[in-house]
């Protein structure tokens, strides 16, 4: 378990925007507003990507609202479920939405080693509009968690997500107005993050490799095979 006092400013601000007032917008406001029509990448969307890649094991990172666990279709009944944010806030939210799927929920922060005792290993790992709020210069330093999810999935696990990108991709004026917003107040920190730089990144510790690009989303998901 990761403290906010052993954190820095950017890891800080990047989910201290998730308060519990933001979380009761964020739903009309990111999921129905902006994906529509800012980042013109529609929600159904990104929920297609969850149906595509959920398994009955499944850890997701960033949990935002619990939008996508409460909607989606989970493969069989009563399918492990498991919960990491550096938030309180998005846990507890996300925990009471999903509550009948009985959520395991842990304070984690992905960027620093995951030292869970006793934790089984997953299937499945989401991590969805998770990439573009970590603090990091370049998508190659942020990176660093996918080599600390690694050691949680089983062989044959898929990660899969999506992420909001800055370059290599279209961006209307909208949305190049309120992501640079979103970078100056620290909430985002995807001035770098390009297309190239994830497919390269997902690459380098993963097979079978798909991404896709609706407006300037990138939905992606790749497979661990241990050598």
């Amino acid at each position: 378990m990761d403290h906010l006092d052993h954190l820095d400013r950017r890891t800080v601000a990047g989910q201290a925007v998730y308060t519990k007032l933001v979380l009761r917008l964020y739903d009309f406001f990111v999921l129905t507003v902006s994906n529509q029509w800012i980042w013109e990448c529609p929600t159904t969307i990104l929920k297609d990507n969850y149906d595509r890649h959920l398994s009955a094991n499944h850890l997701d990172v960033g949990v935002g609202t619990g939008y996508f666990l409460d909607n989606c279709r989970f493969p069989v009944e009563n399918s492990r479920v498991v919960l990491f944010d550096l938030n309180p806030n998005t846990l507890d939210y996300t925990r009471t939405q999903i509550a009948r799927l009985g959520p395991e929920s842990y304070v984690v922060n992905v960027l620093g080693s995951i030292t869970l005792e006793g934790l089984a290993k997953f299937d499945s790992v989401g991590i969805n509009y998770l990439l573009h709020c970590l603090p990091g210069d370049s998508l190659s330093e942020k990176s660093v968690l996918f080599d600390h999810l690694r050691g949680i999935m089983n062989d044959g696990c898929k990660i899969f997500g999506a992420t909001i990108l800055n370059r290599d991709v279209p961006r209307n004026w909208l949305a190049q107005q309120l992501m640079a917003f979103y970078n100056e107040k620290g909430i985002f920190s995807n001035k770098n993050d390009s297309l190239g730089d994830l497919k390269a990144e997902l690459e380098k510790r993963f097979h079978e490799v798909d991404i896709e690009v609706v407006g300037c989303v990138a939905l992606f998901s790749a497979i661990v095979h241990r050598d």
